[in-house]
């Protein structure tokens, strides 16, 4: 699945407006306020400069049904390090149970295909100093991020991330709450606990690892509850609509923690994308994002974003 335009995502927000006129929400259980610690401090966030040079984390999500993950490792700064930080496989699923009543975690053919080859498509990032991610999302059955039901739920769900966090030998996980289609199968609509109580139990079974969060969808409208901050259990937020400068509004998170600017490669102009970058700069913040790198080699493209970023250019070295 690829992830949406403006258009379509705007599209998408109206219709499930229209519908939640319509569908009243599920009953919740009682539950109970997440455990406020391990916190994730600011002094305890990960160093926040590109690999090897000062400047933002350059972060990249590949389409991993399409593109290699390993075409993230092939481009380099002229002096050496690599251009992007954050490499992030698009995607695994958040699956709906009917018969338990649960959230499972499900991959695809080509993302499988990637994560039980993690000798030869992860680890050959790791060895460049790129941190790779796995992102989840919904798949249209009524399960994401933002409706466990109760505390418990969305621990048994953290378990099955750290479980393969551990596997795979991943850097950390990436939510992105789009696609979800809350209240299908009898599901329960999103909720103002859900997504904390997720991001709590996942910080506690993996202190040390990344976290990060896509800054759209119902999730985006609940980042606290009983005093418990979503930013204090993640290590970075970014903008979702891509072609576009927007500060997440993430309270726990530092602006070196904060993505604003989004391109698409395929669709952004270069023109727009180094306004982009230079904005991220000038106004100090940690995160640039890209989406969509395919096979193809667009050093050129990229060059617009690393002269703002880093003030140099950029190198194709498959």
């Amino acid at each position: 699945m690829r992830k949406r335009t403006l258009f379509q995502k705007k599209a998408a927000v109206a219709a499930v407006c229209f519908m939640l006129i319509f569908i009243s929400a599920c009953k919740k259980d009682a539950m109970k306020a997440p455990d406020a610690s391990p916190d994730l401090s600011t002094a305890n966030k990960l160093h926040t400069d590109a690999i090897g040079v000062s400047g933002p984390k350059a972060v990249c999500y590949v389409e991993v049904n399409n593109y290699d993950i390993r075409d993230v490792g092939k481009y380099k700064l002229s002096t050496g390090q690599q251009l992007f930080d954050i490499a992030i496989i698009f995607a695994a699923n958040i699956n709906y149970n009917t018969t338990t009543h649960t959230a499972v975690l499900y991959y695809n053919t080509q993302t499988q295909a990637v994560l039980t080859g993690h000798t030869t498509y992860i680890q050959s990032l790791q060895a460049k100093g790129v941190k790779v991610l796995l992102s989840i999302l919904g798949n249209h059955q009524g399960a994401g991020i933002c409706n466990f039901p109760t505390q418990a739920a969305a621990t048994a769900f953290a378990q099955l991330l750290s479980n393969a966090v551990t596997t795979y030998g991943l850097d950390g996980i990436d939510f992105d709450d789009e696609y979800a289609d809350y209240g299908t199968n009898g599901t329960g609509q999103p909720n103002s606990s859900s997504f904390v109580y997720l991001v709590t139990a996942l910080r506690s079974l993996m202190p040390t690892k990344i976290i990060s969060f896509y800054d759209y969808g119902p999730a985006a409208s609940h980042l606290s509850f009983n005093g418990v901050t979503v930013g204090s259990k993640v290590n970075y937020s970014w903008n979702a609509i891509y072609g576009t400068y927007s500060v997440p509004n993430v309270p726990g998170l530092a602006k070196s923690n904060l993505g604003p600017a989004a391109i698409d490669i395929q669709s952004t102009s270069a023109s727009t994308a180094a306004s982009l970058a230079t904005q991220t700069v000038n106004n100090a913040y940690g995160i640039y994002l890209c989406y969509n790198l395919s096979d193809a080699d667009t050093h050129t493209y990229l060059t617009s974003v690393s002269n703002a970023l880093y003030g140099t250019s950029t190198i194709y070295a498959p």
